[in-house]
């Protein structure tokens, strides 16, 4: 190919500048300042390089492609909008110190209320029978002892109390002595849980998980059991080979969080059951199933807590000869909170 001949420079006769040229700069001339300049444009027939050059083009339109069907960028999201109801079953016989054997179904361990979102279970137990409303000595502690009737404050009362003082200091047994409150005689006096667990058979209960998603954007609404799930799959379903089962054993649960479930029964404890719905809407990608995950909230290791595991106290009411009594039941339990989270 023939290179185009560049016109020689010319004198400007008036001037010391060079005109003309595609590199001369006005120097002295004022209409020089609107003078521009552009480049030149050369067409090279190369099959080599032109594709090169739209190989590049290619890769990279190919690439921006790629990473937004990857991270959905053209897409629209929305937040999920959930609802839990949960059932529990299981039957248990334990016995307990001073009351004899005694069944155990769902009214029993599902604790005194169940909260939004959570279901409770209690797993041990300590009990305070035949109460009464009367007058006995204060379970003796750190700074509750007494030597005369001078310690005893009468109408005094704290966090830590169990009645009301009368005001005398009494034996509370053979070698101490304490004041006298207006309780729920006999008061409370074991605070340590039994070992090992008295409801350990907890562990083969059962829970029912029901969940109701919507996403409001796109009035999409779905639930995770789904819709070839009878009720011959729900009485046979195990997670061990269906992880969509929405059938759990507590014990499963509590060894997928990485936890023992002999050792949180002694004292309780909070486990997490996390659902979450990774949903993509697209007709040619539609996928919306749950997937379930467990972990453990509260903190197990006693030297790290004051007051570790969880536990709460109901009582069981009677009537013998006229006079009201009581049995006192101090519950330790696992608490399990469902989460749910999806987009």
């Amino acid at each position: 190919m023939s290179q185009p001949e560049v016109p020689p420079a010319v004198h400007n006769p008036n001037s010391d500048c060079l005109t003309d040229t595609p590199f001369s700069m006005p120097c002295c001339d004022p209409l020089g300042l609107c003078q521009y300049q552009t480049n030149k444009l050369v067409r090279i027939r190369s099959i080599r390089l032109g594709s090169l050059k739209w190989s590049l083009n290619g890769a990279i339109l190919l690439f921006i492609c790629i990473m937004m069907l990857w991270n959905r960028k053209y897409q629209e999201f929305d937040l999920v909008v959930s609802s839990i109801t949960t059932k529990v079953k299981g039957v248990a016989q334990t016995h307990l110190p001073g009351v004899g054997d005694v069944v155990w179904d769902v009214v029993d361990y599902s604790g005194a209320s169940q909260d939004k979102n959570s279901f409770f279970v209690v797993t041990n137990v300590i009990v305070t029978k035949n109460q009464k409303q009367g007058k006995c000595p204060e379970v003796p502690s750190k700074g509750r002892l007494c030597r005369s009737d001078k310690d005893c404050e009468k109408g005094a009362w704290d966090q830590q109390s169990h009645g009301i003082q009368t005001g005398s200091c009494i034996k509370f047994d053979v070698m101490k002595k304490t004041c006298e409150v207006s309780a729920w005689c006999p008061i409370e006096t074991k605070t340590a849980p039994p070992r090992p667990a008295l409801l350990a058979a907890a562990e083969n209960f059962t829970v029912l998980i029901k969940n109701n998603i919507r996403f409001p954007a796109f009035n999409f609404i779905r639930r995770n059991i789904l819709p070839q799930m009878n009720d011959a799959y729900l009485r046979s379903c195990h997670r061990g080979n269906d992880l969509l089962c929405p059938i759990f054993r507590l014990g499963d649960i509590i060894r997928e969080a990485g936890e023992k479930f002999s050792d949180m029964a002694v004292e309780g404890g909070v486990i997490g059951i996390q659902i979450k719905w990774d949903c993509n809407l697209d007709r040619l990608m539609q996928r919306c199933l749950p997937r379930y995950s467990f972990r453990r909230l509260d903190e197990k290791e006693s030297n790290r807590t004051l007051y570790p595991g969880l536990n709460f106290r109901f009582a069981k009411y009677n009537v013998v000869n006229g006079v009201e009594e009581r049995t006192l039941y101090k519950a330790f339990g696992i608490r399990f909170d469902v989460m749910v989270f999806g987009q």
